[in-house]
């Protein structure tokens, strides 16, 4: 049997677990009624306005907990799928995002997928080692660690062989240059 891939597959691995998470939790999706289209990541927008109303996009993803750019691009696949109008806000910058009729008339299926999800999912991480979710959560750890040196920190210093790994000297850049940490 060969070993579990390590943190060289992290992004691989991330992936294929989200993947599973998703296409799972879609899969029930008919049988409530949720039409084609309808993805796992339009639920937290949609529960977000319901309960808060109208939001900038930038407000949502803030409340989401994720970036801007992906907030966006959930926004702009929801309102092709019709559940979400998008306004000028305020500032000409600013869009404001509204549920569409036919998002509201979803929400009932997606509370119950919704507390049966959250429900299999605490389910699912009383079998894992350590917590996945909640604050001190393996994912929250991660975020923080990222947070206070990015991905791209961290490689660079293995580049250049500042890092722990001691890295690997004379790898070129794009531009022919050598990489060194902080460039």
């Amino acid at each position: 049997m060969n070993a579990p891939p390590g943190p060289e597959l992290l992004g691989t691995r991330l992936r294929h677990l989200l993947e599973l998470l998703d296409g799972e939790v879609a899969a029930v999706y008919p049988a409530l009624g949720l039409g084609d289209g309808y993805r796992p990541r339009f639920t937290p927008v949609v529960r977000a306005l319901a309960a808060a109303g109208p939001a900038a996009i930038r407000d949502l993803a803030r409340s989401l907990g994720v970036t801007h750019s992906a907030a966006s691009q959930t926004v702009a696949q929801m309102a092709r799928a019709g559940l979400v109008t998008l306004a000028p806000g305020a500032d000409a910058r600013q869009r404001i995002v509204r549920l569409t009729p036919k998002a509201v008339a979803l929400l009932p299926a997606l509370e119950r997928e919704w507390a049966a999800t959250a429900a299999a999912a605490r389910a699912f991480e009383a079998e894992l080692p350590y917590p996945l979710s909640g604050p001190g959560g393996l994912i929250q750890q991660a975020l923080a660690a990222l947070e206070r040196r990015p991905m791209r920190e961290r490689i660079t210093a293995e580049l250049a062989g500042t890092g722990p790994e001691g890295g690997r000297e004379g790898i070129p850049d794009a531009s022919g240059g050598a990489i060194t940490e902080g460039s």
